[in-house]
């Protein structure tokens, strides 16, 4: 088994892509999302898939716990199919060298080994990812495990920030999906190599979650995001522990994460939480735009596209309110650009036709 040795906050990892030696970074950054938090970055050579989640397990298949995710009646194994399907419409093999998870909730990770199967990509996410990918014979040499604190270079002027954050929810009502929790080995699959996706079972949390601060240092000035894929405001102010380790509170580690890099504001807020968690991010982040991701549903067919047109009335008067841009998300596979003068909407017809969202 890897054993997994907590990092300092001053660590910094450095990560070999094919990427030309010494070369400048990108003037642009092109970001797609396709359901839940799935989000691919395109940044130069630097390929990124965020959880990727496509595999669609019934919610008939859960139940208990405060949410109702906590236990499933039986194991489910990743769809391949529908994941290689994505893969492909989006590059194929080559068009994904780098996989992260925000937490390990089946929703966000449940898909992971299979991309890292179809693509040879690295891995970084917590340390539940990195056992849950291990189940599913990934090489651990394949998954770096982060705590939150490190600054990551993953391409020739690109950066990322790993940031301590917490999970939505409270103690209360939803412990199971709530609580830091991190798996302590890898799970053992059944026979056929199926897993139980439950909240309780083989994908908790994996500590509360990780949100990333990334920095790209485009001609002409940086490009800053920040990006989260779930948040409860109730406890962003408290310090998440899990084994006695005390990880920090999560708007404490991303003001530090700020400081770090100098950043007084971010391009872009690409999250989730609504107007509550708004409303104590945004004072720190001061994003010029926001994209609002993870309220689309955890069930529904991707391949049905979005289930309903995207709302949020209260949250986006206190955008208005507070300068920031909304950035609506209509359909799955929806593009957006990020350079200098800001973000807009690219067209991604071929990757939605090759999907079936466009059909004529």
């Amino acid at each position: 088994m890897k054993k997994f040795i907590p990092r300092s906050a001053a660590v910094a990892i450095a990560l070999a892509f094919a990427a030309t030696p010494h070369a400048a970074a990108p003037a642009f950054v092109d970001i797609t999302w396709f359901s839940i938090s799935n989000m691919y970055y395109e940044i130069g050579p630097l390929k990124i898939v965020t959880d990727g989640y496509v595999t669609r397990i019934p919610q008939s298949a859960f139940f208990g716990g405060g949410g109702g995710l906590a236990n499933t009646h039986q194991a489910y194994k990743p769809d391949e199919a529908a994941v290689t399907r994505v893969m492909n419409a989006v590059g194929g093999p080559s068009s994904v060298n780098l996989l992260l998870t925000g937490h390990s909730h089946f929703d966000h990770s449940f898909d992971t080994p299979v991309w890292a199967r179809l693509t040879g990509a690295r891995i970084i996410g917590s340390r539940t990812t990195c056992f849950q990918v291990e189940a599913q014979r990934i090489p651990s040499s394949r998954c770096e495990s982060v705590d939150g604190g490190e600054r990551i270079a993953i391409g020739d002027g690109i950066a990322m920030r790993v940031i301590r954050w917490n999970h939505s929810g409270n103690s209360t009502t939803n412990p199971e999906q709530h609580d830091p929790v991190e798996l302590d080995a890898p799970p053992t699959p059944d026979a056929s190599g199926a897993m139980r996706a439950g909240v309780a079972e083989d994908f908790p949390n994996g500590g509360g979650n990780r949100a990333f601060l990334f920095i790209v240092d485009a001609p002409g000035g940086r490009l800053t995001w920040f990006f989260q894929n779930s948040a409860s405001a109730d406890d962003l102010q408290k310090p998440i522990v899990v084994g006695g380790k005390n990880f920090g509170a999560p708007l404490d580690n991303l003001k530090a994460a700020l400081a770090a890099e100098g950043l007084t504001s971010v391009d872009l807020w690409i999250g989730t939480g609504g107007a509550p968690v708004a409303k104590l991010v945004a004072p720190l982040l001061k994003p010029k735009a926001y994209l609002p991701v993870h309220w689309d549903g955890l069930f529904g067919a991707f391949e049905s596209d979005v289930p309903r047109p995207y709302a949020d009335a209260a949250l986006g008067t206190f955008l208005t309110t507070a300068g920031v841009t909304m950035i609506t998300p209509h359909h799955y596979m929806d593009k957006w650009r990020l350079d200098r003068t800001g973000v807009r909407e690219m067209p991604n017809d071929a990757v939605k036709r090759a999907l079936g969202f466009i059909r004529n």
